[in-house]
């Protein structure tokens, strides 16, 4: 039976590994639509886990299956105790991304870790989960799959805009909802963070205290994907491909390296957006605030920043969406942005 509410546990863990980001979401739909955030947090990885999953795009096949495994245990034992904390009752589904492992769509293969059938039975919920296989398959990118709660949930805005792990964009065009990965963002700039002991830049400032490098920074910008026309997504893999040999090789202190990846990522996300448009910005990045000044430095447009809850956990909720849409075997996943041969109701429900 389709209802017209829906009580959800939305589930995320992104590339740039802060931890597992869960939201207790309502939903109502009349003609369009809504949503309230009850109650949200990020349960941080330990430096095991943190560990473990920064290193799965070295591993062969056999190793992540054992590893995914384990980890489907751990997500659902932090699932189970998200939902004893806030007394959580009556849920309709747990909607759950995962982890992606490996995401080669040119090879036709996306793996996300954390999406076993057991998740079910270990929580005692049904589950709404692998939301990006089905698209792979039918020869989309299998990303990015956030757009289609844009366009049902955040459609005042011109460009939504998610700065990550990877800064992502999506927006309408010519009456279809358009979107792709931009460039890395927090992928990266946590990675050389950590180098000086901290998790994250807070606010940029150590970016800010660095150098430009104009010769790093026309290497970075002339990377060949910039110029490709969407769909387009990006993964860790690519990274390790493209911007760690530039960045290792430029042999520049920590400091010089952020301030120019900061300008770097600036430059790429106003290249992707026009002038005097209503953008919303959203993801760890936006904490950033040098970040978001040498944004809006390129470019004169309005920029938004919403809610705490919606920074943080706007890919809980749309996947939360998603799963929900799932469940109502109604499209939510758009082939005019992963490039799929046609759109489609992705993912797989387990049970109890």
């Amino acid at each position: 039976m389709i209802k017209s509410s829906y009580n959800i546990v939305g589930v995320m863990s992104g590339t740039s590994l802060d931890g597992i980001d869960l939201a207790h979401i309502s939903f109502d739909f009349d003609s369009k639509w809504t949503f309230k955030i009850h109650s949200a947090e990020t349960i941080p990885y330990t430096d095991l886990w943190q560990q473990t999953l920064s290193n799965l795009v070295s591993l062969d096949k056999k190793a992540i299956a054992k590893i995914d495994d384990d980890y489907t245990t751990y997500l659902a034992q932090t699932i189970h105790s998200f939902i004893l904390k806030h007394q959580l009752k009556n849920l309709d589904a747990i909607c759950s991304h995962g982890h992606t492992a490996l995401h080669q769509p040119e090879e036709h293969l996306t793996y996300q870790i954390g999406n076993q059938p057991k998740l079910a039975k270990l929580t005692n919920t049904k589950i709404v989960c692998d939301f990006r296989t089905q698209d792979v398959l039918l020869g989309g990118q299998g990303a990015p799959l956030v757009p289609i709660g844009d366009q049902l949930l955040f459609s005042e805005y011109d460009y939504c805009i998610n700065l990550g792990g990877f800064a992502n964009v999506s927006s309408e065009k010519n009456n279809q909802r358009i979107a792709y990965d931009i460039c890395p963002v927090n992928i990266i700039m946590n990675l050389y963070t950590r180098q000086l002991g901290f998790d994250y830049d807070e606010g940029g400032q150590i970016a800010k205290s660095g150098r430009l490098n104009n010769d790093l920074l026309t290497v970075l910008n002339a990377i060949d994907f910039y110029r490709e026309s969407p769909p387009k997504s990006l993964g860790f893999e690519w990274v390790e491909k493209q911007i760690s040999p530039l960045l290792e090789t430029s042999k520049l202190s920590v400091k010089d390296i952020l301030r120019t990846c900061v300008e770097h990522i600036a430059i790429q996300i106003t290249n992707n957006i026009k002038s005097n448009s209503k953008v919303l910005f959203t993801g760890g990045g936006t904490y950033n605030t040098f970040l978001l000044e040498r944004i809006k430095a390129h470019k004169n447009f309005e920029l938004i920043v919403p809610s705490k809850s919606i920074i943080e956990f706007k890919e809980a909720l749309i996947f939360g969406l998603l799963g929900v849409l799932k469940l109502r075997g109604e499209i939510n996943c758009l082939s005019s942005v992963t490039g799929a041969r046609n759109d489609h109701s992705s993912g797989e429900i387990y049970y109890p």
